[in-house]
């Protein structure tokens, strides 16, 4: 075979091989877009049994998109919210005795219980405070009831969010118990007494920290699961309570609170010069009496000079 001969044919074999494989590249481009377009139409079908209500399956990858990461914080919802109810109410009844029953049958019939009652007579007015423990979901409608029982004078109702603090306390509740868990099993190691007596330092250490973390978790618990309300009492012929007055600007406020811290510093000081005065009667009069004594005692006396001597009689007159 010639060389030009020879040229030819691999010219030829070189034409057919890349023909063959444009052709095999499109029909695996084919096939791959036809295999792509048929998973994207199963992810756009709705699911069999749920009709047009079931969301695609694109919408799900979205939701989970947004949906937060093992290691991002938390979204809270409304329901698991920790919120401490804390209200106080007076009211002003006919009979303060029987009122304060229905307000203790209210709070027990709520699921509460009375915290404390504190009751005074003066002999023209009645009062009574009692502080009334109730679940937080049925606050509102206690102290609802309790405005009922006669004319309400005041009512003040404030809410405190918890619920990072209460996160934050499980969190190193946790930690700490696995601190504790790590030095039992340290303690349960030692092998010298010099190790066994440090290890049982640090860990009653970190046992009295995860105790004062538990009862800080169980203080939040309770006023969280139970809510507070004083409430007070009025009998018809109690003062009514003077609300607390709004701060102001002006020339008047400023003349009123100067005023006041004026009586204010006059009245400590006559309160201490009280105090001071039957100490100074007790002490101050014998010391003044003895300084007096000193005093006459170290006054120079007057010098004595002696007596001039006598006149000389007068000379006779010459003769």
């Amino acid at each position: 075979m010639s060389h030009r001969k020879w040229w030819r044919s691999a010219l030829a074999a070189g034409v057919v091989a890349f023909v063959a494989a444009g052709c095999g590249s499109g029909g695996s481009e084919d096939s791959a877009s036809g295999t792509s377009q048929a998973r994207d139409d199963a992810a756009v079908a709705p699911a069999p049994g749920l009709g047009e209500a079931a969301p695609p399956a694109v919408e799900k990858q979205d939701a989970d998109a947004g949906a937060p990461n093992a290691g991002a914080p938390v979204k809270y919802r409304l329901d698991e919210r920790a919120i401490i109810y804390t209200g106080s109410i007076t009211v002003r009844v006919e009979d303060v005795t029987d009122a304060a029953a229905d307000a203790t049958s209210i709070a027990t019939a709520a699921g509460g219980f009375v915290g404390g009652d504190k009751r005074s007579s003066t002999g023209e007015h009645d009062e009574a405070t009692i502080v009334l423990r109730v679940p937080a979901p049925k606050f509102s409608g206690v102290v609802d009831q309790l405005a009922k029982l006669g004319e309400q004078q005041q009512r003040d109702i404030s809410t405190e969010d918890v619920t990072e603090e209460a996160l934050d306390l499980d969190a190193r509740i946790s930690s700490q118990r696995a601190r504790v868990d790590s030095g039992r099993r340290l303690l349960a190691q030692a092998k010298t007494l010099s190790e066994l007596v440090m290890l049982e330092g640090e860990l009653a250490k970190r046992e009295a920290d995860l105790a004062s973390l538990e009862a800080k978790k169980r203080r939040m618990d309770d006023l969280t699961a139970l809510s507070t309300i004083t409430v007070t009492l009025l009998d018809p012929q109690a003062p009514t309570p003077v609300a607390e007055e709004e701060g102001g600007i002006g020339f008047l406020t400023g003349l009123k609170g100067g005023w006041k811290a004026l009586v204010g510093a006059l009245v400590v000081m006559l309160t201490v010069l009280g105090a001071l005065l039957p100490w100074l009667i007790a002490l101050g009069l014998p010391a003044a009496g003895a300084l007096w004594i000193a005093r006459r005692l170290r006054r120079p006396r007057p010098l004595q000079l002696p007596p001039p001597p006598p006149a000389a009689p007068p000379a006779a007159p010459a003769p």
